[in-house]
């Protein structure tokens, strides 16, 4: 069986709480220290289930602020204006329920106005109670959102994209076009005269690999090694996004980068699924020239910052090197991209029709695409493009 690619996206935020007046007492709701790797998470990220709201102060939540104040307590906290429909509910029902069962009142900003979300209420487990409820609760609909960003290296450079489309044309030559091939003289019987003749059969067209046609190759402009996905809901975190990229360049990057370019090879071909005659993406392999693991230890430690951070979800152990070449998503929309593991939003894999692709792996296992330098990771934003014709970036870390 062939593995999925490995890692990728999402998320929360807790915001900082309000600037409070000396004389009134801070609280902390209860739950384990964090590590100190970057921003705490979005509001909506968590790792963990919950138990239900009458477990206040037992709840194992991330470290937030409940201020007291001369009416009883509230507490602050950052959400992206997209979310906000998701507190509110049908009607207003689902902020009426959560007000009712925790005693609390919950101020929320106007529709596609950022600020920030404040809670109030007369005893401290009940604003702390309501501060986790709607944690959850975006936390639920945040895992629904398709990404809107992705930590990506460009390998678009013109040495790449020239082999890339001899790649294609290759293809689409030995493993699309119908050949015509010679068929043996066969014995038939006519129908009049009940005898036996012999006679030469027609040239029938070969079979022809199911599904392969130029309509499943990745735009030669965008051909990257994506790292993880986000959904990123607002201007505020994308900046958070990027500033956890520039501090990801102090920490460890330059160490193991040294300064310099890494220099990669691009090389094979590999499919995603478990049965290469029903592939939905075909990649190309890639890999330090000088067989060190350093792209490998930078992606994993790249993703495991921005886990930590809340900005990303967990869910390989390590990113797998890759960059698409063909998949059966470019059908329907040249554009589309997708997690390396898995959809989300409203796309299905039902949607989507497999191609045979054991031709394809046979002829082109080993298929050269090129060296590249890598100098930068970048924070490319979905579904755009800049004047290269790659992804528009909203913030980039660099090598040098």
């Amino acid at each position: 069986m062939r593995m999925r690619p490995g890692a990728l996206c999402p998320h929360g935020r807790v915001g900082a709480a309000a600037s409070v007046a000396p004389e009134r007492m801070r609280h902390t709701a209860p739950g384990p220290a964090r590590p100190a790797l970057g921003p705490r998470p979005l509001p909506g990220f968590r790792s963990e289930l919950l138990p239900g709201p009458g477990d206040c102060a037992d709840e194992p939540c991330d470290a937030f602020v409940v201020e007291e104040t001369e009416k009883g307590f509230q507490c602050r906290m950052e959400v992206p204006s997209p979310l906000y429909k998701y507190i509110i509910g049908k009607k207003g029902e689902t902020k009426k329920r959560l007000e009712t069962e925790t005693r609390t009142s919950i101020s929320i900003p106007k529709p596609g106005v950022e600020g920030e979300i404040v809670i109030t209420g007369q005893h401290r487990s009940g604003v702390i109670s309501a501060r986790t409820r709607i944690d959850v609760l975006l936390d639920s609909f945040r895992k629904k959102q398709p990404f809107t960003h992705f930590l990506s290296f460009a390998l678009n450079q013109p040495a790449i994209q020239e082999k890339f489309l001899q790649f294609k044309e290759e293809v689409l030559e030995k493993c699309s076009k119908q050949t015509q091939m010679c068929r043996p003289r066969r014995a038939v019987t006519s129908v009049s005269s009940r005898t036996s003749c012999w006679v030469l059969a027609s040239r029938l067209p070969r079979c022809q690999d199911h599904g392969v046609s130029s309509s499943l190759f990745q735009n030669p402009s965008k051909l990257h090694l994506t790292l993880g996905t986000l959904v990123l809901l607002n201007e505020q975190e994308i900046q958070k996004a990027c500033e956890l990229l520039q501090r990801c360049k102090e920490d460890f990057v330059d160490q193991i980068a040294g300064g310099k370019p890494l220099t990669v090879e691009v090389a094979g071909v590999e499919y995603m699924n478990d049965d290469p005659a029903m592939t939905d993406v075909l990649y190309a392999k890639v890999h330090m020239k000088d067989g060190s693991d350093r792209l490998q230890l930078i992606a994993d430690q790249l993703v495991e910052r921005f886990v930590a951070s809340g900005l990303m979800l967990k869910e390989w152990d390590r990113v797998k090197l890759h960059a698409t070449v063909m998949n059966t998503l470019f059908r329907k929309d040249p554009s589309a991209e997708e997690r390396n593991n898995t959809m989300t939003g409203k796309s299905s894999f039902k949607e989507r029709e497999s191609f045979n692709g054991r031709n394809i792996l046979k002829l082109f296992e080993n298929f050269y695409f090129g060296e590249v330098q890598l100098d930068s990771v970048r924070l490319s934003q979905r579904f755009s493009s800049d004047a290269s014709g790659y992804y528009a970036t909203s913030g980039q870390l660099t090598f040098s």
